[in-house]
């Protein structure tokens, strides 16, 4: 893949109301999706049958799977252990343990390129004295993914966690990159602790990880966090933001965000974004948009996560246009002041991508 680059997220094998077709068009080249959830009900098993997740999900180009670590963090109920985590599926059902060498052998079967170490996501609030604890067992974790055996074409990524304690962090990069990983991420970001101190963490902790290996940021987030995080060194982003906010009705555009529901778009016959080559912008004004949304047609999902998907592979391909011509900072710059509504006349609409 190009880097920097958005991975659009398919969470249960599909990127939700969009067609691969419409991935691939809208220039997309690797695509995310989520071991936890292809690991129930036997999903693991079906993946298997129909030759794994290239053909599963209908994508020749690069598919990266998470190891299930942070959907865990989220479900009630959950017990930590060394051994790994279990945790409830519901009423009636046996616990459910999903531990490193678990989450490897799914990942492995489930054929993806890019697969992630299993660790553990604390909150941002959670006490110093655990997450210092979190941060070992991590490694111990890592360490234990690093020998599982995996597929020969995979290449397995190790993952920093420390909340937001640039000690912790520095510790926990330094255990990780000591094990040697294909590349490395950092983890336990875009957990509730807003934009300041997420970007914070990232510029912390970004330069203790080796510069020729990928750089992965996992579960961010919003242009301007994207925006930052680059100019910190990241190189690979995911997020569901640009689809869950299509089927709510928000849309991305370079002058911030739009909702399509409001009244001020009723007669606009302009579609949303007027530089936007995507099928939507090309095909559509606001005002039909409008209409499909209020009228609850399935089809507007479509259009609108089409547009916002576009939006962020046009904003990443701005970023590598203007790192190759070391002139990413005044553009960032620029490029943020028109978003958030401010004066950018003079570098905001160069006629370049992003």
């Amino acid at each position: 893949m190009d880097t920097p680059a958005f991975m659009p997220v398919g969470t249960q094998g599909s990127v939700k109301a969009v067609l691969p077709r419409d991935v691939a068009e809208i220039g997309s080249q690797v695509v995310l999706a989520n071991t936890y959830h292809l690991s129930l009900d036997d999903r693991t098993e079906l993946v298997e049958r129909i030759g794994g997740l290239h053909t599963f999900m209908a994508w020749d180009r690069t598919i990266l799977t998470d190891s299930g670590g942070f959907q865990v963090f989220s479900l009630p109920g959950r017990e930590v252990t060394e051994d790994g985590v279990s945790f409830p599926l519901g009423e009636g059902k046996p616990r459910y343990q999903l531990d490193p060498e678990t989450s490897m052998e799914i990942q492995r079967r489930l054929g993806a390129d890019i697969v992630m170490a299993f660790d553990e996501c604390c909150a941002h609030n959670a006490p110093t004295k655990y997450v210092a604890a979190s941060v070992e067992r991590t490694a111990r974790w890592a360490r234990r993914c690093r020998d599982t055996r995996i597929a020969s074409h995979q290449h397995l990524f190790g993952i920093v966690q420390g909340g937001v304690h640039r000690d912790l962090r520095r510790r926990s990069a330094r255990q990780i990159t000591e094990l040697g990983f294909d590349g490395y991420a950092i983890g336990g970001v875009s957990v509730g602790e807003g934009h300041d101190l997420l970007v914070q963490v990232t510029q912390w902790t970004a330069p203790l990880l080796p510069e020729d290996r990928p750089r992965y940021l996992m579960g961010v987030g919003l242009p301007e966090d994207v925006l930052e995080a680059v100019a910190a060194g990241m190189d690979m982003f995911d997020c569901v933001i640009p689809t869950r906010y299509a089927r709510g009705g928000t849309l991305f555009t370079r002058r911030g965000r739009l909702r399509i529901g409001d009244r001020v778009h009723k007669n606009d016959p302009s579609p949303i974004e007027p530089r936007c080559a995507c099928y939507t912008c090309k095909h559509y004004s606001r005002m039909v948009l409008r209409h499909l949304h209020y009228a609850h047609e399935p089809v507007f999902e479509t259009l609108a996560s089409i547009h916002n998907l576009q939006f962020y592979e046009d904003l990443m391909a701005g970023c590598r246009h203007e790192i190759e011509r070391n002139r990413f900072v005044p553009w960032k710059q620029a490029w943020l002041r028109r978003y958030r509504g401010g004066d950018d006349s003079a570098a905001g609409d160069r006629e370049q991508p992003g």
